[in-house]
């Protein structure tokens, strides 16, 4: 039967056959032994390629409602032997992506969404949905900005050592709690309340929605990623922001696909490799998905930013200061740059503006700042001049 729980009973499983599951950080579907249990998506083209894979699954995770996938366990040389199927697409090892937070954020005033505020541009209608590991439901900062949440980890599930060793202690008090921080670190600063405490997102009054797809390590499996996804494009919301990366999977870019059809806006962080010159991630470096470089508070590109041609945008990464569940905190990466997009977006959206047209109106309006296009795109991201506005005055 299928675990529609999204995962548990893989993770579950995983520890239970140790070494001889086949795994992103093992050996590899390729280099696998004919009878290594290995975790795989399989794309399929009809309902003949679908049943192949179910039937040759020791354990079927997860099948998808609307894309033609399914996620199982099975042999090694089952896996390789439905790559021949005329009615399978592909077959991929099931890897898994990461948060993409560094050390040590600022940045919502020099992007001008100050300037949007006072103009009275909140991102109030707007849906922005924060792929991630979740976002703290009772934080002062975003509580009044909470819609609702969906969860495909275990939240609080850190293993032997808990998540207090590598996440958080935060109470998992709804299945999508952030038991990490970052979720919640980019939630504020897309979308943080505007009140007389703590910070200010650039976006203020949207609707946050926590799709938590990593757990409280920070990792989530390609799976997980694309039913996440999936699941927000079912929704009708309209902006996805991704804080994550990793190699290219053809899962996670049928739901890319998928939900660049529904009119989702689709935003990612380029990736934390730099200094590089074409090294960007995905989801970034999918065509559906604008890529987001950071910058630093010098307007330079942040040491840590990946670069290559897939790059749209860029928005500060460098020392940005946002939510916690423990209060708040300073971190760096292109994941704090991401976001600051995303609330951008948001406010586009939230006047009525497609993904299409946000997309074109994000990048005719970002403020030339000197870096290569391969660095920053079309430039660093001006949330004022987005909105029309006069980026250079507060009213």
């Amino acid at each position: 039967m299928p675990h529609n729980n999204k995962g548990l009973s893989r993770r579950n499983v995983l520890k239970g056959v140790g070494a001889s599951v086949a795994t992103a950080a093992g050996s590899g579907l390729a280099a696998a032994k004919p009878n290594d249990k290995v975790e795989v998506n399989v794309g399929f083209s009809s309902k003949r390629g679908r049943d192949a894979a179910v039937d040759k699954a020791s354990d079927v995770v997860r099948e998808f409602g609307s894309l033609d996938i399914v996620t199982a366990q099975m042999p090694a040389k089952a896996a390789k032997g439905l790559e021949n199927n005329p009615n399978v697409r592909y077959v991929e090892e099931n890897g898994t992506m990461e948060a993409l937070a560094q050390s040590l954020p600022w940045g919502v005033d020099r992007v001008d969404a100050e300037v949007a505020h006072a103009n009275g541009e909140t991102g109030a209608g707007a849906d922005i949905a924060i792929i991630d590991t979740g976002i703290d439901d009772d934080h002062p900062d975003l509580q009044a900005n909470l819609g609702t949440g969906k969860s495909f980890v275990s939240c609080g599930n850190g293993g032997y050592f808990g998540c207090a060793f590598s996440g958080n202690s935060n109470s998992c008090n709804t299945s999508w709690s952030d038991d990490n921080d970052h979720g919640t670190h980019c939630a504020g600063i897309a979308n943080g309340v505007n009140n007389s405490e703590g910070v200010v997102g650039v976006s203020t009054e949207a609707t946050l929605h926590a799709v938590k797809v990593l757990d409280c390590a920070g990792s989530g499996s390609m799976s997980d990623i694309a039913a996440g996804i999936e699941y927000v494009a079912n929704q009708g919301w309209d902006v996805a922001s991704m804080s994550l990366g990793g190699s290219s999977s053809s899962a996670l870019k049928d739901a890319v696909q998928y939900a660049s059809s529904k009119g989702v806006f689709l935003v990612a962080a380029a990736g934390n490799d730099g200094s590089c010159t074409d090294c960007v991630g995905y989801p970034a470096a999918y065509s559906e998905v604008m890529a987001v470089s950071s910058t630093n508070s010098s307007d330079g590109l942040s040491s840590f930013s990946s670069q290559g041609p897939e790059i749209e945008i860029a928005a500060p990464g460098t020392d940005i200061y946002s939510t916690v569940p423990s209060g708040y905190s300073t971190l760096s990466g292109t994941s704090m740059a991401c976001p600051h997009v995303a609330g951008a977006a948001g406010q586009l959206m939230a006047n009525g503006n497609s993904a299409s047209d946000t997309r074109s109106q994000l990048k005719s309006s970002a403020e030339d700042i000197g870096l290569a296009s391969n660095e920053s795109g079309a430039g660093l991201l001006d949330a004022a001049a987005a909105l029309g506005l006069d980026s250079s005055d507060s009213t």
